[in-house]
């Protein structure tokens, strides 16, 4: 299948450079800065309001201070004392999951759709005092740094000496041997493949600096292990029960008898782990959404036939995914939030929806596809009738 126009024209988010030829010359290859990539950025909330998600008991967001050589690390919430009584300078707020909270940073995060959604994660905002920066450090995954207001410098380095400082409360670099430093700007874009080192700090002589970090979804090989274990335990069904009636009297009563060893192989290898349920695993593995993702289902649920009226009304607005939903798809499934379904009817229309996030539903739809997009309705994973297209 030939590559659709949208990966084959420059985009100005990737510096001049198609998604196509971004991902082959820097995805995980090469660091690349953008300047101007946003022309106009303006922050996507204002400080008040960064302060204020941090007060939250949903949003995950942390304060980091450097005082001299030493450095402090503190978890939120926070009450809102705690920001009155903050120093004037070499401070960080980070608030993680914006994408969660202002739509604004959901279409951000959309504006990177060229790579999978199984691979994006979030937008954490930086928030940070004259001065203010995280320390020297690399991320185990790749990120797209997005300046807002004021000015941040970035020293760089493709180092291959990535050891900790063990008495730092967060992961920051032993010693950083910089390579390149660059100013940045509103709407200035930076991309780090992982393992890069970096230390941005703060260089505005009053006021605040922000910096939108777009990061990747990069599971270790035991984080994936791990969960494919706890997927096949909770989606198996299993007949049959350990037994021996032949057991013979033993005098080493300590020894795991052969027989027993054969029936725990047996289990195992009823458990039937083939290519189908390794791909199902990935779908729901990719889709299964964060611990700290909630949603909010309707106080009074409009009723089914309502429902199916307004979904298909394009004057209304149609359907679109909550911010925190990840529909996905494969050749057999379709993934929503963990789960899986095998693709039956509506086959194109379940597709396009996943890719585009939000549609109007074609008045031609099965019943069975205006019921489970209801079904979604219901638990707050969908909106209907809303131009809000998160």
């Amino acid at each position: 299948m030939s590559l659709t126009p949208k990966l084959t024209q420059p985009l100005p988010l990737l510096g001049g450079l198609s998604p196509r030829d971004f991902m082959q010359q820097h995805w995980q290859k090469a660091l690349r800065l953008m300047p101007g990539a946003v022309p106009g950025f303006a922050d996507l909330l204002d400080t008040k309001a960064m302060f204020a998600l941090a007060t939250s008991q949903d949003v995950e967001s942390r304060l980091v201070i450097r005082d001299g050589k030493r450095w402090i690390l503190e978890h939120g919430p926070f009450k809102k004392t705690r920001f009155a009584s903050l120093p004037a300078r070499d401070w960080t707020l980070l608030v993680q999951g914006l994408n969660l909270h202002v739509p604004a940073a959901d279409s951000l995060l959309r504006q990177f759709s060229f790579l999978p959604y199984a691979r994006l994660d979030d937008v954490m905002v930086s928030l940070a005092a004259p001065g203010g920066g995280v320390g020297p450090h690399f991320d185990s995954y790749d990120v797209f740094l997005l300046q807002g207001i004021g000015k941040r410098r970035w020293k760089l380095s493709t180092q291959s000496d990535l050891s900790l400082d063990p008495e730092a409360p967060l992961k920051i670099l032993k010693k950083m041997s910089t390579e390149q430093t660059v100013d940045v700007t509103a709407g200035d874009l930076l991309y780090l493949p992982p393992h890069v080192a970096h230390d941005g700090v703060a260089m505005q002589e009053e006021g605040f600096c922000t910096t939108y970090s777009v990061g990747f979804r990069a599971p270790t090989h035991q984080e994936i292990a791990d969960g494919f274990l706890d997927w096949l335990g909770a989606t198996s069904e299993i007949e049959g029960r350990l037994s021996d009636p032949d057991l013979p009297a033993t005098a080493n009563p300590a020894r795991v008898p052969k027989q027993y060893q054969r029936q725990i192989a047996d289990a195992i290898a009823a458990l039937q782990i083939d290519r189908d349920a390794i791909a199902q695993f990935a779908g729901c593995f990719a889709s299964d959404p964060k611990p700290q993702v909630t949603f909010t289902p309707p106080d009074a649920p409009m009723s089914r036939s309502a429902f199916g009226k307004l979904c298909t009304d394009a004057n209304k607005g149609g359907v679109a995914l909550a911010a925190g939903a990840l529909c996905l798809y494969d050749e057999k499934y379709l993934f929503i939030n963990g789960d899986a379904f095998v693709i039956q009817g509506d086959a194109t229309f379940w597709r396009q929806f996943a890719d585009a996030r939000s549609t109007v539903v074609p008045t031609t739809a099965a019943k069975e596809t205006i019921d489970a997009l209801y079904a979604w309705y219901c638990d707050g994973w969908l909106m209907v009738g809303t131009s809000d297209k998160r």
